[in-house]
């Protein structure tokens, strides 16, 4: 199969390499995809920059992905064969992702793609939907409550806002970095755009909410943002945190004591299974009935995954970075 991959870790250009490797072939309980499409994250870029160690001598990138079962490893019905599926978790602890022609994976991680949602969106639920998912829904429904969603022009903040209205969000605030990205975020659903270039956001959001606050945040950078969460959110209220610029941050103990704000970290690849089943059920649901809107920034052949990397490493797109069989 043709793939892309690296031996070492360090700048894209210099470290990935494309070429031909084995088939993958399904062992017990597996599928194996013939990969349409794969999805390219920031946590891609970090982890073949060294951010962590590698999970063996060649990594094939990408945890996300779209395509088409075309085998199944014993105790898998063969009915499988041909579905429509995406992935979630290619490269998540395992060295060989989604960044080639086929992968196998356990059955269970190759979830059904509802036939009216093309693989190149489906190369982006893995990752950024469900991460904006579960950002939008831990310890409790959104419905009736003032969300604020953290980078609303992101690849998870543009699901995170679609998704808090979605579930009933009495009024969803988002920050963003451009007038360009202000626009994108309002026609995701966004009652309230905020620059945070140009304007407070603390002084905004508490002109926005009558001086309570917001009742939900879904947090991109902890460690730039953690010590505005007091002043902008209403008492009791949630923070999940997915990400941040720095590993580590301060906060300021007696605004948070006092407002008791709950910080709730998570990380995707992690999601308990039952709560992964429930979120897969009702993105794919929503995406069937044509509720969300799915934005691609930028297509790379599988040529120029190393040029993916980069597109995704410096941040200056709005939408999701795809690599194309």
């Amino acid at each position: 199969m043709r793939a892309a991959w690296y031996e070492k870790t360090g700048a894209a250009r210099d470290v990935i390499i494309v070429g031909t490797l084995p088939d993958p072939v399904p062992g017990p309980g597996e599928v194996r995809v013939k990969v349409a499409v794969s999805g390219a994250n920031p946590s891609d870029w970090k982890a073949r920059s060294g951010v962590r160690p590698m999970a063996g001598p060649k990594v094939i990138p990408h945890s996300d992905a779209a395509g088409v079962i075309d085998e199944v490893g014993p105790g898998v019905p063969a009915s499988r064969i041909g579905e429509r599926v995406w992935v979630w978790n290619g490269q998540w602890n395992r060295a060989f992702g989604t960044c080639a022609e086929f992968i196998t994976v356990p059955s269970e991680q190759a979830v059904h793609l509802p036939d009216s949602v093309g693989f190149e969106e489906g190369a982006c639920f893995g990752i950024p939907a469900l991460t904006a998912y579960r950002g939008v829904t831990v310890d409790g429904s959104p419905a009736g409550k003032t969300v604020l969603v953290s980078g609303g022009a992101g690849s998870v903040g543009h699901y995170a806002v679609q998704f808090a209205k979605l579930l009933g969000a009495a009024r969803v605030l988002t920050t963003v970095s451009s007038d360009e990205k202000a626009a994108h975020a309002k026609a995701a659903g966004a009652d309230v755009v905020i620059n945070y270039r140009t304007e407070s956001v603390v002084e905004r959001v508490r002109a926005e909410t009558d001086g309570k606050g917001v009742e939900r945040v879904v947090e991109v950078d902890i460690a730039n943002n953690g010590r505005l969460l007091a002043q902008m959110m209403a008492k009791d209220g949630i923070a999940a945190v997915y990400g941040t610029s720095k590993p580590e941050f301060t906060l300021d103990f007696v605004p948070l004591i006092v407002s008791g704000i709950a910080l709730r970290f998570y990380i995707i690849y992690e999601l308990e299974a039952e709560a992964r089943r429930l979120a897969n059920a009702q993105m794919n649901d929503w995406f069937a009935r044509g509720l969300v809107r799915h934005t691609i920034a930028a297509r790379f052949p599988l040529e120029r995954t190393a040029e993916a990397h980069e597109a995704v490493e410096s941040g200056k797109l709005t939408g999701n970075v795809v690599v194309t069989m």
